[in-house]
């Protein structure tokens, strides 16, 4: 029989679905992207949900287009596929599993009322004692079986089975209900330290109102979860039988294809929601109380630090002070975000004394935070401001990994960056500079499917290992060495005025949430875009 000398990774994204297929060196054959519209709806101001018959209709176009494009010689040579998606989206099947209503995406903004009421006194007591209550309620309201158990209990009683995403596309590919452990990144029972269901007894479990009974079947990464179905095959085009393949997250995936292994190199992912990751030998808490990720090696974590508002930022301010800039992309033939980057050279490091902390929306560990702009002045103009949201985000990433770091015991050297925002090289030389480390791309941006193919030939038995898999598809083709003058100011900007923001602010922020509670005008973890009479303002005609 011949070899099969390519592998098709499907990634989904946010926005969009993409399908890439790959050969054993990384290099990419042949790629279709897909966007979605509506990439979710809303019922409710800041829910956000989707239908699955929806993303597996946009799969299998997407397939298909690509299967046209790249034509039945390089189509027929595909030994295997994988699958990589976004992380925390949720779906409830029946006993027959049917999906019975839609998916609730990362971005859903729903939270459930009186939290505290799932939890026994003793535990309330002791978590108060160990200072976790407020991460604990906080986890408590935004773990979405929570919410649908209390507030749509018709559809909790028929819920066989509650699910990640994943294990959605893992069972339209294949006929089987499982996931892997490395897709296991969200609001689930989960024990990230031993890779399995967290048991009755263990202390966190009472912030899960599911039974294990809902869970699926997990399975390692890289490991083969069963053949195409008839039914997968006539959609996607994929013949029948073909391997699929156990990868793991998206950013996971992002962190292993950019050749992020050792104790030298994170990874910085620069998309909606960025992040920062290491790959670890051992669990290492990322901070107190939060766990390390699981990693596709099986044997490796990945622990993380999230700004869930990242690179969205951008689009934010495209949208709001950015209608100058978007007309004349058009008139360009570019988009508005590489214009934008352009300007960012116009405004020197520092954004003279401008500087942003980008909690948008608030996290597990500072859940009053909101962002927080200071500095202004009437030297500043709208660039300013957009230089200063690209600097907050590297600060906050920055701020993340020093964190991460000395929980580790690492000495990072280096970093990788994918992502929207890795597109842009003004943007790879601030994230350099604020670090002070270089920075290093690899030969696609389309890092999270690169990853997932490296899973892929690891599982059809190209490659012995994850190892073997990196050093021959990951390659670093640019470099961004950090400016040593540049860094300093970043620096001293950093410890003297960033890393105090938040505690300096923290009583302001607790008293803003309580203000709006009293007054019920809007929910203090709901973002709400609307008209603003600033755009009269002399720094928006920068």
């Amino acid at each position: 029989m011949d070899k099969k000398p390519y592998v098709i990774a499907y990634d989904f994204g946010t926005q969009s679905v993409r399908a890439l297929i790959f050969d054993n060196k990384g290099n990419t054959v042949g790629k279709v992207k897909n966007p979605f519209s509506p990439a979710y709806y809303s019922k409710k101001p800041g829910w956000a949900e989707q239908d699955v018959d929806f993303y597996w209709q946009k799969l299998s176009e997407t397939s298909l287009m690509l299967k046209k494009e790249v034509g039945e010689e390089v189509w027929s040579k595909i030994g295997a596929a994988s699958v990589t998606t976004f992380r925390d989206a949720v779906v409830c099947w029946d006993k027959d599993l049917n999906v019975i209503r839609p998916v609730i995406l990362y971005l859903d903004a729903r939270r459930l009322d009186h939290a505290e009421e799932g939890i026994p006194l003793w535990q309330r007591a002791l978590f108060k004692c160990v200072g976790m209550y407020d991460t604990v309620i906080m986890q408590r309201e935004a773990t979405f079986c929570n919410w649908i158990k209390k507030y749509e209990p018709e559809v909790w009683a028929n819920t066989a089975k509650y699910t990640q995403f994943s294990a959605y596309v893992n069972y339209r590919f294949t006929g089987k209900l499982v996931d892997s452990t490395a897709s296991m990144i969200g609001h689930f029972p989960f024990d990230y330290k031993r890779k399995t269901w967290l048991k009755k007894s263990d202390l966190t479990r009472h912030i899960f109102d599911c039974t294990d009974e809902q869970m699926a079947e997990l399975c390692p990464p890289c490991s083969v979860i069963g053949g195409i179905t008839e039914e997968a095959a006539a959609a996607t085009g994929l013949p029948v039988g073909l391997p699929f393949i156990a990868s793991g997250s998206d950013k996971g995936c992002e962190t292993l294809g950019t050749g992020c292994v050792g104790n030298d190199v994170a990874s910085l992912s620069m998309g909606t929601a960025a992040s920062v990751q290491l790959t670890t030998d051992k669990h290492v808490s990322p901070s107190a109380f939060m766990p390390a990720y699981p990693s596709l090696y099986p044997d490796k974590f990945n622990p993380e630090t999230l700004v869930f508002r990242g690179y969205w930022m951008v689009t934010w301010f495209k949208n709001e002070f950015a209608s100058k800039e978007v007309v004349e992309a058009q008139k360009l033939g570019i988009s508005p975000e590489e214009l934008l980057n352009k300007r960012l050279s116009e405004v020197p490091p520092g954004s003279q004394g401008l500087i942003l902390q980008p909690y948008w929306s608030p996290g597990v560990k500072t859940p009053e935070a909101k962002g927080c702009i200071i500095g202004f002045s009437d030297v500043h103009s709208r660039i300013h401001l957009y230089r200063a949201i690209i600097e907050g985000i590297g600060y906050a990433l920055y701020d993340g990994l020093k964190r991460m770091e000395k929980r580790a015991g690492y000495s990072v050297k280096r970093l990788t960056v994918s992502g929207g925002g890795a597109n842009s090289d003004v943007i790879c030389q601030i994230t350099a500079d604020i670090a002070g480390l270089k920075v290093q791309k690899v030969q696609t941006y389309e890092t999270s499917a690169l990853g997932c193919a490296m899973a892929a030939f690891v599982g059809m038995g190209e490659f012995k290992n994850l190892d073997e898999a990196v050093k021959a598809m990951s390659h670093v083709v640019k470099e961004y060495q950090p400016n040593p003058k540049n860094h300093q100011i970043y620096q001293q900007l950093f410890d003297r005025v960033y890393k105090k923001i938040y505690k300096a602010n923290k009583k302001f922020y607790s008293e803003i949430k309580d203000v709006l509670c009293e007054t019920e005008s809007v929910r203090s973890d709901v973002t709400i875009s609307g008209e603003t009479d600033i755009d009269s303002a002399d720094f928006l005609k920068g």
